[in-house]
């Protein structure tokens, strides 16, 4: 059986890991507030 929302971990890398997030100005941008407020950056 096909459960909903299954979605394959190289999908979901390519979509929002941490490649996908440096590529656009928004998701660099994102990284480094994360980064500002004092996270750890784990993307996917």
């Amino acid at each position: 059986m096909h459960y909903p929302h299954r979605i394959s971990k190289v999908k979901r890398a390519r979509k929002l890991g941490f490649r996908a997030r440096m590529r656009t100005r928004n998701g660099r941008a994102m990284i480094n507030r994360k980064r500002r407020a004092g996270r750890k950056v784990q993307v996917v």
